[in-house]
């Protein structure tokens, strides 16, 4: 199993939109409980999938940038085909 360390700033940045995404969910749990209006649960829900999408984006940013980088460097082209997998199962 491989790690990747990330700077605790990055870290701390990853972890706040988590507990913001898990806000969401927590609203639309709500939102479910008190029987409201679907269209009002279907927003809320685009809006975590939204949010979802954007952290899937910084992660994916940041691998790029210093992952796949330095394995590149290193001479470890398989990260190649660990890119094209990912981006296969439409990210």
């Amino acid at each position: 199993m491989e790690h990747t360390y990330r700077k605790e700033e990055f870290k701390n940045k990853l972890n706040h939109r988590i507990n913001r995404i898990s806000g969401q969910l927590e609203g639309v749990k709500r939102m479910i409980e008190e029987d409201r209006y679907c269209p009002e649960i279907l927003n809320q829900l685009r809006a975590c999938i939204n949010s979802l999408k954007s952290l899937e984006v910084v992660i994916l940013n940041n691998h790029l940038q210093n992952c796949v980088v330095n394995k590149i460097q290193n001479g470890d082209l398989k990260v190649l085909d660990e890119i094209s997998e990912l981006l296969r199962r439409e990210l």
